[in-house]
Order: C-alpha cells, then structure tokens, then sequence
C-alpha cells in the first residue's frame, strides 16, 4: 500500500481528511451510466486499484446505475480502510429508459439517504451532497426545505457531513445557515470557468470544491493550446487538464472516472506534474 496520498491530503473537518485526488465511480456502469458494467470484474479491479494507489475519496450515488456503482464499491471495498472517505449524491432517480429525474420531496430525500447507506453497507455516510434543481445550469432557487431534510438526518447520526452538488454562490449562503458544508460539487474546467469566484469563496471558507465534469464529462475537453502544452510537457492532455486544477486552487478536489486501471493510473499520475507558470499562463486563456 502507498503512504503517499495523490496530490496531498485536504483536511475539511477532525474526522475528514481527504485525498485531492479522488476517484468518481460514475463510469463504472454500464452506457448512459446505467445498468451494469460491461466487465464486472475490471470495474472491481478498478476500485481497487485506486484504493492502492493512495486514493482516499471515493465519489459516488444511488443513480449511477442505479445502485450499481455502490454495489460495485461495496463488492471492491468492503469492509471499507479506516481511511477511505465515500461522497454520494442524493436529489435524482432514473427511469426505466435511464432517463434523469430530478427528486428532491423531502420524504424521498430521506429515502435516498437510506438506499445508500444500504448499497454501501454503512450505518453512516460521509458525506452527502445535495444535487441542486438545475445542476449543471445552477440558479438561486431555494434549496432551504431539501437540505434541512439532510441536516436532520445528520443530526440522526445518519450523516457525517453535508455538501452541495450544481449550486450557485446564493444557495451556498442559504444552506450554511442551516448546516456547516465540506463540499460543493459544480461543473467547472479548463473550459468551463463561470465558477472562479465560487472556487476562491469554497478556499476562503475551508470548503472543498469538486470539479464534475473535470476532463468535459461526455464531450471531451479540446483544444488546440491544451494539445500544444500537452507536448511541451511531456504529458497527455488530460494530464495536463487535471494539473492544471490541482494547480488552479488548493480548496480543489478531483473526481475523475474512468473503467479502466491504465486510465486511473495515468489519471493519478497528474497530481505529480507541476506546470511551469508559462503553461499555467496559457491555459488560462482557453476559458476566457
């Protein structure tokens, strides 16, 4: 087992230190995230592998698959390494054409809860991040009702900590008057940089800030500067897109998936590529 942890550690609480780089178990199931995954026993080896190689944050949910990807985990993993800390997502279902389906009753936010902590085999989660209305195009909707429904069931010993998933700077406000957050999960990379002032807010209050989507997500990051940096460094573009997070901020943790060993590894290997300040300076124009 390696004592080195990827990308260093970021401790959010006394009982929550994390590695900045974390696994997001998504791709683990089958096409469109969902259903089974096309080779049961690679998607084991994945897991553990990246508990191998360091990794201390697992990143998950109840709709991947659904209840696939914690099954997974808990086949992989179970019974879990004191260290090992597993974020899952509650405030969507999938239908039976593997549609997503926003969910956010209280009653069924609680019921969420419950599935998870049963597909995981844990008597208490982590962390779970509440997936926002929206998500990926976040709005100030009020999200006070849904996320009380989770500070109740943290102050039933059902939770540990709570964060957010697609939110903007106005809900973040709103939640942390009803409970302390650890983590905000947003759409944010290289491309995609509408949450710069969210990223220096999550650093200035201990919070950490994770990257869904951090390589593009469905649509693969490209472009031509990433490729030309890519060369120059002598790494791959995704590589260099991961470093270029890890480097953006330290308050950032990352979540990248993938269904193979090779990738997890190259994947890993990112978080020891300092980018020279040229570089950093380069890639900085590809979002603006």
């Amino acid at each position: 087992m390696t004592t080195t942890l990827p990308g260093g550690t970021l401790t959010l609480a006394d009982d929550l230190t994390i590695s900045r780089m974390g696994y997001g178990a998504m791709q683990l199931a089958g096409p469109g995230v969902f259903g089974p995954p096309k080779d049961h026993a690679q998607a084991l080896a994945v897991l553990r592998a990246a508990v191998e190689l360091g990794i201390t944050h697992i990143d998950t949910s109840d709709f991947y698959g659904p209840a696939v990807t914690n099954e997974l985990i808990k086949e992989a993993l179970h019974p879990y390494p004191t260290d090992l800390r597993i974020v899952t997502k509650v405030g969507a279902r999938r239908g039976d054409d593997g549609s997503w389906i926003p969910s956010l009753d209280p009653r069924d936010l609680r019921a969420q809860v419950r599935e998870n902590l049963e597909h995981l085999g844990l008597e208490t989660l982590d962390v779970v991040n509440l997936r926002a209305p929206g998500h990926e195009e976040t709005s100030d909707v009020s999200i006070a009702e849904q996320f009380s429904a989770l500070a109740e069931l943290q102050q039933e010993g059902l939770i540990r900590h709570l964060g957010l998933s697609g939110v903007s700077d106005t809900q973040l406000t709103e939640a942390l008057t009803i409970a302390p957050i650890v983590t905000v999960q947003n759409l944010y990379n290289l491309a995609n940089r509408q949450d710069d002032a969210l990223v220096e807010r999550c650093a200035a209050e201990n919070i950490a800030f994770a990257p869904f989507f951090p390589l593009g997500g469905f649509t693969p990051l490209q472009s031509e500067t990433l490729t030309k940096v890519a060369t120059r460094v002598n790494a791959s573009a995704q590589q260099v897109a991961l470093a270029w997070l890890l480097q953006r901020s330290a308050a950032i943790v990352l979540i990248p998936g993938t269904s193979s060993v090779e990738h997890l590894r190259e994947n890993v290997a990112a978080a020891e590529l300092v980018l020279p300040e040229d570089a950093v300076a380069e890639l900085d124009t590809i979002g603006r």
